[in-house]
């Protein structure tokens, strides 16, 4: 009988869990156990669904308010941090938007959890956000994203 592995994983700005949805999948599709042991989430409709959906699970508010040492260890970080700052679809502020400004929330759990992995939300404009000439492949926010 095979033993199943139990992936560890938190999900930051969590919206309705849709990323979460999709790594539950992936990993149980390929034999493992999930298990989400912390979700942050602000607003009160997506942490309505949160919560009909996970009913045992607790949904943390505000990143910016808990300290990486209040968050359990986990194997893997899903963020669905706020792509309104570099999406074409909104004002395209980057870091400006106090919103762009919470990926350094996600910096700052990696660095001091050091997980396996993770996974951020991707937009439509993020790799090209805040280009230095219109035929640069990639902006500079991508570029600090990476470093």
């Amino acid at each position: 009988m095979k033993v199943m592995q139990t992936v560890k994983f938190i999900d930051l700005f969590a919206g309705i869990g849709g990323i979460r949805k999709g790594f539950e999948m992936a990993f149980q599709k390929k034999g493992y156990k999930t298990k989400c042991v912390f979700t942050s989430e602000i607003k009160p409709h997506a942490i309505k669904v949160l919560n009909a959906n996970h009913p045992s699970e607790d949904v943390h508010g505000d990143i910016t308010t808990i300290k990486s040492s209040q968050i359990p260890d986990f194997d893997f970080l899903l963020g669905g941090f706020p792509c309104q700052a570099f999406s074409y679809a909104g004002r395209r502020l980057g870091f400006q938007d106090t919103r762009g400004t919470l990926f350094f929330e996600v910096e700052r759990i990696l660095k001091e959890k050091q997980p396996y992995g993770f996974i951020l939300e991707n937009v439509e404009g993020l790799v090209t956000h805040d280009r230095e000439t219109p035929t640069d492949k990639i902006g500079r926010t991508k570029g600090m994203i990476r470093a």
